[in-house]
C-alpha cells in the first residue's frame, strides 16, 4: 500500500498523538497476506506474560527476532506493533513480540525479568515457531532497546530465568536510553525508584564490556526524547572494551520516525530495515568478533 507524501506526514505525525489509535492507522497499511501469526502464548502465569509470534506460513528454520516495544516502561501492548512484526516476517525472520509488566504494576527490574522469561521461552519452542537456534536476536525501540541491550550487556537476567546471553547472536536498539543519569524525568524518577535514583546499576553502559553479543545501535538526528547520546557513549563504551559494535545515526529522524522507518509506507525516510536485515545476515551464533565469557 502506497500513500502519498501528504499523507505519509500526516500519518507520522499522527503517531505521536494519544487520539484515535494511530498505531491501528499504521498497522492497516500493512498486509499479513502468507503471514501466520499466534497470539496470546503464555511464557509465565501473570496477565502480561504472554507473547505473539509472527513467521512466513511454510518457511524453513529461520533467524528469530525478540522485539520488545516502548512505551517509557509505563504503557504500551504488542497489540500495537504488527506493523513491525509483520514486516519484519515478511523478510524471512520468525518475530516473537512479548508483553511485559509496567509501572506501577512493577518497577525496576521486574520488566527485565518477564523480558528474559520471554527470551527463554523462545529459546524452549524453536522447533515450534520455526526457528533457528543460531540465529536469536534480541530488538526493541526506546525503552524497548533499553531492555533488549540490559539483557545483552548484564548476564545476570538471562541466568535468572534458566538461559545465557551466549544463545544470542546480536543485539538491535533503536533509540534506546543506554545512559541517562541523573534521572529528571518525572514519569520515569518511580520506575527506578527501588534501585535508588542515581544508581548505576540501572544503565546499560556501566555493564558494557568485550563480552556481550554483537550490538547493533540505531538513532535519529532529531530525536529529542532519548538523545543520540546514549546510542553513541554505549557504543564507545563497548569498543573502548573490545565488543562488537555498530552504531548509525539517521540525519533528521525522530524517536518515533525510527521505528516507524520499518512499516513498508515509511521505508524511504531511514534505512532502518535494511540495516536491521543486513546485520541479522551478517551474525550467527559463534560467527563474529563475540569474546567468550
Amino acid at each position: 500500500m502506497k500513500l502519498s507524501r501528504a499523507a505519509q506526514t500526516l500519518l507520522a505525525l499522527s503517531l505521536s498523538l494519544p487520539a484515535c489509535s494511530p498505531a491501528s492507522l499504521l498497522n492497516a497499511t500493512i498486509s499479513r497476506s502468507g503471514i501466520t501469526v499466534t497470539h496470546d502464548v503464555a511464557y509465565g502465569p501473570l496477565p502480561r506474560e504472554k507473547l505473539d509470534f509472527y513467521r512466513q506460513a511454510g518457511s524453513a528454520p529461520a533467524p528469530v527476532i525478540v522485539f520488545f516495544y516502548g512505551g517509557g516502561w509505563n504503557s504500551g501492548s504488542k497489540d500495537m506493533y504488527p506493523f513491525v512484526a509483520a514486516t519484519l516476517a515478511r523478510h524471512g525472520f520468525v518475530v516473537v513480540v512479548p508483553d511485559y509488566r509496567i509501572y506501577p504494576d512493577v518497577q525496576f527490574p521486574a520488566f527485565l525479568a518477564d523480558c528474559a522469561r520471554s527470551v527463554a521461552w523462545t529459546e524452549n519452542h524453536f522447533s515450534e515457531i520455526g526457528g533457528d537456534p543460531q540465529k536469536l536476536f534480541l530488538m526493541g525501540h526506546s525503552a524497548g532497546a533499553y531492555n533488549a541491550v540490559m539483557l545483552g550487556v548484564n548476564p545476570a537476567y538471562l541466568e535468572a530465568a534458566g538461559t545465557s546471553r551466549n544463545t544470542i547472536a546480536g543485539v538491535i536498539g533503536l533509540a534506546g536510553p543506554y545512559n541517562f543519569l541523573p534521572i529528571t524525568g518525572a514519569n520515569v524518577k518511580p520506575i527506578f525508584a527501588d534501585a535508588g535514583a542515581e544508581n548505576p546499576i540501572t544503565q546499560p553502559i556501566t555493564f558494557a564490556d568485550g563480552h556481550a553479543p554483537p550490538l547493533l545501535l540505531l538513532a535519529g538526528s532529531a530525536d529529542t526524547t532519548v538523545f543520540p547520546r546514549n546510542t553513541l557513549t554505549l557504543a564507545e563504551k563497548v569498543r573502548h572494551a573490545g565488543g562488537e559494535v555498530s552504531a548509525k545515526i539517521f540525519p533528521g529522524i525522530g524517536h518515533i520516525g525510527l521505528v516507524t522507518s520499518i512499516a513498508p509506507i515509511f521505508q524511504d525516510r531511514a534505512p532502518v530495515l535494511e540495516s536491521v536485515i543486513a546485520f541479522i545476515h551478517a551474525h550467527r551464533l559463534g560467527a563474529g568478533a563475540k569474546a567468550a565469557e
